[in-house]
C-alpha cells in the first residue's frame, strides 16, 4: 500500500473510503450496527465542523426527540443528505434484502425486517451501501426479497437512491442512468479478477482500475485519537478491538 503505514487496518481503509463519499454533506445520519459509517461521519465532521452527525441509538448523537418518526420526517423534508444501508443480500441493481433468504413462505433464513428502509431509500439523496462480507452469498445476481429497490420506473418520483457500495475488496459507484454498479477502485492487494470471482452480479469496469487511497497520516491520527474516543461511546467493542480505545468508567456508552 504505497504511502500508507504498514499497520493500517482494513477497517481504517473502509472508514476513509466512506469518509470521502461524505464531502459536502450537511446532515449525515446512521442507523444501528454501523460503526464503520459512523466513524467515517465523525472523521469528516472533524474536518467539516458544520456537518451534523446523528445516530439513533446514541444518547449523545441522537438529535431526534421522537425516534424513528422524526428521522423519517426529516428525511421526507429533505433535511438528511446521507444515510447508510447494508443487507443480507445486495444485488447489481442496488436492491437490498433485509427480510429473508430463499422462498418467502419457507425461507432458509429470516431477518428483523426493513423498518424504514424503503422510505429512506427514496427520500435521502445519497445512500451509501456497505457490506463487510464480499462474497457471492451476499452480493447476488438478484435478491430473494426486495426490501428497498435501487432503481424505479421513469414515472416514479424519488429523490434518493444508492450512490456507492463499499466492501472489504473494493468501492463500487452506482450508475443511476444504467441502474448498475461500476468498479470505482480496488483496495490494495486485491484484483479485478478476484472481485469478479467473488461477486454474484455483473458490473462495469475500466481496463485500468485505480487503487483505493489510504488515509493520510494526519487523518489517521485524528481517526485513532479523538474520533476513536468519540466512537467508543456508541460502539465500545468496535473501538476497543480496532483502535484499542476503551470508554472511561462513568462515561456514557
Amino acid at each position: 500500500m504505497a504511502g500508507a503505514p504498514p499497520e493500517l487496518k482494513i477497517e481504517e481503509l473502509l472508514i476513509e473510503t466512506v469518509r470521502r463519499l461524505l464531502a459536502g454533506a450537511h446532515h449525515v445520519a446512521a442507523g444501528a450496527n454501523s460503526p464503520i459509517p459512523l466513524a467515517a461521519a465523525l472523521l469528516q465532521q472533524w474536518r467539516e465542523s458544520s456537518m451534523i452527525v446523528s445516530l439513533q441509538q446514541s444518547p449523545e448523537l441522537n438529535l431526534f426527540t421522537d425516534g424513528g418518526r422524526e428521522l423519517f420526517d426529516a428525511a421526507g423534508q429533505g433535511r438528511i443528505d446521507v444515510f447508510f444501508f447494508s443487507g443480507a443480500e445486495i444485488d447489481g441493481q442496488g436492491n437490498i434484502n433485509l427480510v429473508a433468504i430463499g422462498d418467502y413462505a419457507k425461507p432458509t433464513a429470516r431477518f428483523p425486517g426493513t423498518y424504514g428502509a424503503a422510505f429512506l431509500y427514496f427520500t435521502v439523496p445519497r445512500i451509501i451501501l456497505f457490506r463487510t462480507e464480499h462474497s457471492r452469498r451476499t452480493l447476488v445476481e438478484k435478491v430473494s426479497f426486495v426490501s428497498a429497490p435501487g432503481v424505479s420506473p421513469p414515472d416514479v418520483w424519488r429523490r434518493g437512491g444508492p450512490v456507492a457500495l463499499v466492501t472489504p475488496l473494493c468501492l463500487f459507484a452506482f450508475d443511476k442512468s444504467k441502474g448498475r454498479f461500476r468498479l470505482a477502485s480496488l483496495h490494495p492487494g486485491h484484483t479485478l479478477e478476484e472481485v469478479r470471482d467473488r461477486t454474484g452480479f455483473a458490473f462495469d469496469a475500466d481496463a485500468s482500475v485505480p487503487e483505493t487511497p489510504a488515509p493520510t497520516p494526519e487523518l489517521l491520527a485524528e481517526l485513532r485519537g479523538p474520533v476513536a474516543r468519540e466512537l467508543a461511546k456508541a460502539y465500545p467493542k468496535f473501538a476497543a478491538d480496532v483502535f484499542g480505545v476503551t470508554v472511561r468508567a462513568g462515561a456514557s456508552a
